[in-house]
């Protein structure tokens, strides 16, 4: 926290002003409350009494005055170091691979990212400020009273560690259920997100009822936890509580016979009872909020947690620079891959291929070969376990990864769309981008024409994941970002093999000045990519088998002639095998 709140030292040396201002009006009241019995009652001086009912006033007035600038100033830091928090995890979120959300739970991430951060807000601007006035408050009133009456102060003291038992072992149980409550939050903020994603196969499926159920589990669940927590909390606030306040009534019996007997005057047991009850209020309050404070050290431990990730995929601390101009040349030497989640089944196993600058690449094999494989090493979203991967001589792991992924563009089999504008989605890949290179992409995609038809135009938001476009629609919005992208290697991942067939002879259309003097390497099923390609690569258990044209290959009558007469035949004549 200190990281975060340090670069905001003046907010809190104000709010450290206001909080020992606040506190030591507070004490100082009692001195005003005995002057006031003392030289003011007792000796029937109205004159005193006048006198030190004024000087009551200002210190109340001055209180007041130090309290808002302490509430103002933390509450001020809480905000400020939430907002920070949010941005620092968020930040270091994008640079974690993709390996990291495959193993992990996106709900999960996003509950550390809201409610995590909500309830450090909460404690830094008001809890821990609380805490921290209650503690002065403490310490000055155990002064005040040594200072007032030393034999009634150490009956005070004599009960301390019977008040501080229960707020520690209490704390610790309290401490571990709130890091178990915010799990179980994650838990109901996955669910959440799974169900709403996936809303039409849920009710497709008639899947409703169960999910109602599943729903009501992990919501029962949450406030099983959530109970016991409190109830550990109300335990240990109604012990403090018990203990304080039976101390207090003690010293009240004790005191008042040492006033009878002349030991104390009235205006001073007056003091030591008012600064008995400061004292017993506070160490109350800090019972109450300890909780609070146990379940902030949860919150901030899962925070930690993930900042403390470190990405597998990082720049080397001496990047080595990408040449320029870049050319577009990319070659794969004896690499050999497993996934993380399977780490004994390779999906490349001794894999080679060289492509040369500009020319098209057509990849082909059954599912599970390492076609998609390719653009995962290539984009160095993951490293191979042994050989190289080479753009432009230059191996992925010696460069930095935003340098080396500013020299690809990727049109995915699903586009993805943001919740956002067209023009927005378009130049989602060049930010700085005009106006007018936003509408020349959109031409060339041949998506210039239906996005004109949408009511706002280029402005049009087109809703969560693009559910106001077609399937053809989204898919030339994906093409028109790889466009005005221009970047020298292209990789398309199947980009047609959803479409029908209207749809997919637009999308080839936008394809075909997109692939152009660039390096193309393309996931391909249909007949018509793999006959635009210059060469055709079949891939099989992570192995290159084969290399050719859609003839040669035919000829040779291996596996891709294998695939094409079986797994590719299609009814229409768009798929491989009916050539």
């Amino acid at each position: 926290m200190w990281a975060l709140i340090r670069p905001h030292r003046g907010r809190l040396l104000l709010a450290a002003l206001g909080l020992m201002l606040a506190a030591g009006s507070a004490l100082a009241l009692g001195q005003g409350l005995r002057t006031v019995i003392d030289r003011g009652f007792a000796a029937a001086d109205p004159q005193w009494l006048d006198r030190a009912l004024a000087a009551t006033l200002g210190l109340v007035l001055l209180l007041a005055a130090a309290t808002w600038l302490r509430f103002y100033n933390v509450s001020w830091l809480g905000e400020r170091v939430a907002a920070d928090l949010r941005t620092k995890v968020y930040a270091h979120l994008l640079s974690l691979p993709p390996s990291f959300f495959e193993a992990g739970r996106t709900g999960d991430v996003i509950s550390r990212l809201t409610n995590d951060t909500a309830q450090i807000e909460n404690t830094v601007g008001s809890t821990l400020s609380i805490a921290l006035r209650n503690t002065l408050l403490l310490i000055g009133g155990l002064v005040m009273l040594a200072l007032t009456s030393g034999r009634l102060t150490l009956l005070v003291l004599a009960g301390v560690p019977l008040v501080v038992a229960p707020i520690v072992l209490f704390g610790r149980r309290v401490r571990g259920l709130s890091r178990e409550r915010q799990a179980r939050l994650a838990d109901l903020g996955t669910h959440i997100d799974e169900t709403v994603h996936a809303i039409r196969i849920v009710q497709a499926s008639n899947h409703e009822d169960a999910d109602r159920s599943h729903f009501a589990e992990l919501v029962e669940r949450s406030f099983a936890t959530g109970v016991r927590r409190y109830r550990h909390t109300a335990v240990m606030i109604v012990m403090v509580i018990l203990l304080v306040f039976g101390s207090v009534a003690l010293i009240l019996w004790v005191g008042g016979h040492d006033v009878l007997d002349g030991r104390l005057s009235a205006g001073e047991l007056s003091a030591f009872v008012f600064y008995a009850a400061i004292v017993a209020s506070s160490v109350g309050a800090l019972a109450e909020v300890w909780g609070e404070l146990q379940r902030a050290a949860g919150a901030t431990e899962r925070l930690i947690e993930l900042l403390d990730t470190r990405p597998a995929i990082a720049a080397p601390a001496a990047p080595l620079p990408m040449p320029s101009p870049a050319r577009g040349d990319i070659a794969f030497r004896s690499v050999r891959f497993c996934y993380p989640s399977r780490p004994d089944s390779p999906a490349l196993d001794r894999f080679d291929l060289d492509v040369r600058a500009g020319e098209t690449v057509a990849l082909v094999g059954p599912s599970g070969a390492g076609k998609s494989t390719l653009f995962q090493l290539l984009l160095r979203f993951y490293d191979p376990q042994s050989g190289t991967v080479e753009i432009d001589g230059v191996p992925l792991h010696c460069t930095d990864p935003a340098v080396l992924r500013a020299r690809i563009a990727l049109v995915p089999q699903e586009a993805v769309i943001f919740a956002a504008s067209v023009a927005d989605n378009v130049r989602y890949a060049r930010p700085d981008a005009s106006d007018d290179e936003v509408r020349a992409a959109c031409k060339a995609a041949f998506a210039d024409a239906f996005i004109r038809d949408l009511p706002g135009g280029y402005d049009s938001p087109l809703g969560e994941r693009g559910v106001r476009l077609s399937g053809g629609q989204r898919q030339r919005i994906a093409i028109a970002r790889a466009i005005l992208a221009d970047r020298p290697i292209l990789l398309l991942d199947e980009a047609t093999s959803a479409l029908d067939a209207e749809s997919e002879r637009m999308v080839q259309a936008a394809l075909e000045p997109l692939m152009a003097s660039r390096t193309t390497l393309v996931v391909a099923h249909r007949l018509s990519t793999v006959q635009r390609a210059d060469r055709i690569v079949v891939l099989d258990h992570g192995h290159a088998v084969e290399s050719g044209t859609h003839a040669e290959l035919m000829a040779r009558g291996g596996l891709y002639a294998q695939l094409a007469r079986l797994q590719f035949i299609d009814t229409g004549p768009q798929r491989i095998g009916e050539s």
